[in-house]
This record gives structure tokens, C-alpha cells and sequence, in this order.
């Protein structure tokens, strides 16, 4: 398996392509494309992989996906069951760059919306203050035709241009060159990580899926995330933990730390207070008081 690269299917009368997704699960293979990706999650659950971000995302969620940006919206294991009859809903604006940096983005009335593009290589979270006013915008290109779809795109631009609190997702670099090759071995090793991370996973495991010896593999994962294998393995581990205990209130803190991997309850609440900044059950009040 490798980072796919994707083509996508461009209509003959539009540099503008929609697409409209109601699945029983996200596509499940890390992937990339020249064009720039603009997300809704209407429904569905998971965790995203954009880079060297990991995050669960959740409906309502908006994400700008730069472009040629390995990515994955990687749906959690219920969407994968045929019994519990799930399904996700996304719509998914495309667009590239370079097209309208030669047309409309060329033109001096644009300058702002062309700087925020430009910043856009890395990926960004939209601030949930935004994500109704774009949603909304994003529905209008959705049902606008030729130029009137040009033009709500254009709008659509100027109201993410202006938003405010957008959060950065990969802390990587910008400039996405990596090889087939590196690509497999980075697609392996995230499967091989999200599909065992209840494990005990050791370096020599992981080094050899990606058929390298420990030191190489310490090396090739740390310049490519800018990150250690383990802090990788500990934000899956708390990610998942945070959707176990906020999704039932029944379960004990001590039971999600096995269930996520972690040997004692003692290195859980210490890992889970580096990734999120706050101790377990502080984070569980503050989720309830939220939702309250």
C-alpha cells in the first residue's frame, strides 16, 4: 500500500468540483491530490491523519486540505460493523490553485484571498464560530451552476479568508515531496498503528513493518512528522480514549486507560495531561459541562 495519488474527476464546464458523500465509511487508504480539499462532516465519526496532525473529527467539523497533503479521514471501527447500519456524509469542495492563481486570484480586488490560500498548505480546522456561515456558502456552490458557481466560490473564499481562530493541523513541512516509495511505508505504518494501538507495539514491531532497522525507521518516522513514533502512538492512544469516555458516561477512567493500550492508570493520566494539557477527569467535567 502507498499514498494514493488521486485524480479528481474534473467536470469539462467547471474548475470547481463538489462532491457529495454518503457512505458507510470514509475512504480508507492515505491519499493526496494536486487540488486544495474544503470538508464538511455532516455525519460520522474518526480520527484525521493530515500530515502530522491527528485529531478525531466529528459532524459539523470544516477542514481546508492542502493541496498534495497525505491525508485520511479514517472512520472509527462501528462504521466498519455492516450490523449497526452507520453510514458518513461529508460534502467536499476541489479546487487548483495554480488555476485560479492565473484567472480571478491574479486580479488586485483578491490579494487577501490569495495570501490565504497560499497559507493553506499545511491544512486548517476551521474555528466552529465560522463553520455555519461556510457551511451555509458551501451548500450555495453546491447548487449554483457555471458562473453563478464561480462567483459563490469566490465568496465562499472571501468568508474563509476572514475567519478568525482557523487552527493549523500539521506542524510538518509545507512541501509535500514524498516518494512512493516513503509513502508505503508511511501508509503501513499508520494502518499497522490504528488498527493495533490496544497492543503493546514495540520499535523493533514497528521498524519492521516498515522493513527498517530500528534506528533507520527512529529516523526516517521523526523527519517526516517531526515527532517520535511513541508520541504518535500516545496522541492515537488519548484520542481514542477522549471518544471513549466522552461517548459513555458509564465507563470507568481506569478501564478506557486498558482498553487504549496503556499498562497502569499511573502512565495513562501522565500521558493523557502531555497530549491534552489537563488531567483525565478534568477533561471529562469540562466535557459535560459543555454538552450541559
Amino acid at each position: 500500500m502507498k499514498i494514493v495519488q488521486f485524480t479528481i474527476p474534473v467536470a469539462g464546464d467547471s474548475s470547481i468540483v463538489v462532491q457529495h458523500e454518503v457512505l458507510p465509511h470514509f475512504y480508507v487508504h492515505l491519499h493526496r491530490h494536486q487540488e486544495i480539499q474544503i470538508t464538511y462532516i455532516k455525519e460520522g465519526t474518526g480520527t484525521l491523519i493530515a500530515g502530522n496532525y491527528m485529531q478525531p473529527f466529528m459532524p459539523g467539523d470544516i477542514y481546508i486540505l492542502g493541496a498534495n497533503q497525505p491525508h485520511l479521514f479514517k472512520s472509527d471501527p462501528i462504521y466498519f460493523d455492516k450490523r449497526k447500519k452507520k453510514k458518513v456524509e461529508a460534502l467536499s469542495l476541489f479546487f487548483k490553485p495554480a488555476q485560479l492563481y492565473e484567472t480571478v486570484l491574479a486580479l488586485p480586488e483578491t490579494k487577501p484571498t490569495r495570501r490565504f490560500i497560499e497559507q493553506t498548505n499545511s491544512g486548517l480546522k476551521i474555528a466552529s464560530a465560522s463553520t455555519k456561515k461556510i457551511f451555509d456558502e458551501m451548500q450555495q456552490v453546491q447548487q449554483a451552476k457555471q458562473a453563478y458557481r464561480l462567483s459563490s466560490f469566490i465568496q465562499l473564499l472571501q468568508t474563509l479568508s476572514n475567519s478568525k481562530g482557523n487552527r493549523v493541523l500539521s506542524s510538518a513541512s509545507t512541501i509535500y515531496s514524498i516518494s512512493d516509495t516513503e509513502g508505503l511505508r508511511m501508509n503501513d505504518v499508520y494502518r499497522y498503528t490504528m488498527e493495533h494501538y490496544t497492543e503493546h507495539i514495540s520499535l523493533e514491531q514497528i521498524a519492521a513493518v516498515a522493513h527498517l532497522t530500528v534506528q533507520a525507521f527512529c529516523r526516517y518516522f521523526k523527519k517526516h512528522t517531526r515527532k517520535t513514533y511513541i508520541s504518535f502512538l500516545n496522541e492515537i492512544r488519548i484520542n481514542e480514549a477522549c471518544k471513549k469516555m466522552t461517548g459513555n458516561a458509564a465507563v470507568a477512567i481506569s478501564a478506557v486507560a486498558y482498553e487504549c493500550g496503556f499498562s497502569s492508570a499511573v502512565s495513562f493520566n501522565r500521558v493523557f495531561k502531555q497530549v491534552t494539557g489537563v488531567s483525565p477527569s478534568r477533561y471529562l467535567a469540562d466535557y459535560r459541562q459543555q454538552v450541559n
